[in-house]
């Protein structure tokens, strides 16, 4: 078989079991335009609009979901509808981020302005619109979503992590959330935060690898926080450029001291 018709035929067979690369990052700002007008161009003057607009989000994600059907439990319009109806729990967390990062961040002199220019809020909303596919085990779509964010922003949140209510991600570049790191309420993360695993290993991918931070943490920018059995306990500080593979008890203070 000449390459040619080999490349045809491995072409063929992937793009027909894979969702379009494409129309999912469409999807993503679709999907945002949807529930906040600031990443739309288009206004929503009627309840008829907003009907018309969540029908639309059916429509482009059965299309996206169309090349994986056969790994998906269950009928896919009805998955879809029932994944569209929960755009509104998914609005009230992104919602309740906004506010953490407006109440954390002097900077900031609005919730307009957090939703329309942190990359921070980007990087989590994609994330729970992502999260919120995997939940209703949708695979490879989810990872493509984050990836589109950590592209756009330098940040790296695994759609399979937990993370709770009130989540911020304050200037992010450069910030790791690995897929089984677990995250509680009122957490901060400034750039550079790696929530990564200790060991490397292929044989360990059904296992917990990653950290779990708990309610009310606050971790500065270039800290390093490794292994699935490492907790940080609630309300603890973590500060800038530590590199942490034990757990800490709760309300710790963790900082590098430099020696003369």
């Amino acid at each position: 078989m000449s390459f040619v018709k080999k490349l045809l035929e491995y072409r063929t067979d992937t793009i027909c079991s894979l969702p379009n690369r494409k129309r999912a990052r469409k999807f993503v700002m679709s999907a945002l335009g949807f529930l906040f007008p600031h990443f739309s161009e288009k206004c929503f003057e009627t309840e008829k609009e907003v009907e018309e607009g969540m029908l639309n989000l059916v429509c482009q994600l059965v299309d996206l979901l169309k090349p994986i059907e056969s790994k998906l439990d269950g009928n896919i319009e009805e998955l879809v509808k029932k994944i569209v109806n929960e755009f509104e729990k998914v609005h009230a967390s992104l919602l309740l981020d906004a506010e953490a990062m407006f109440n954390r961040d002097p900077a900031a002199y609005s919730l307009d302005e957090i939703i329309i220019t942190y990359p921070g809020f980007f990087a989590i909303a994609c994330y729970r619109i992502a999260n919120l596919l995997h939940i209703n085990g949708i695979p490879i779509l989810p990872r493509i979503m984050t990836e589109y964010a950590h592209e756009k922003t330098g940040i790296d949140i695994h759609p399979r992590a937990k993370i709770g209510k009130s989540f911020c991600i304050d200037h992010g570049t450069g910030v790791v959330i690995g897929e089984t790191s677990q995250i509680g309420d009122n957490v901060t993360l400034y750039q550079g935060v790696t929530l990564g695993g200790l060991r490397v290993q292929k044989s360990m991918a059904t296992s917990k690898r990653h950290p779990t931070i708990e309610d009310g943490v606050t971790i500065y920018s270039n800290a390093t926080i490794l292994g699935g059995d490492t907790v940080i306990g609630k309300g603890s500080i973590i500060g800038g450029n530590v590199w942490i593979i034990k757990s800490v008890p709760a309300d710790s203070k963790v900082y590098y001291s430099k020696c003369d």
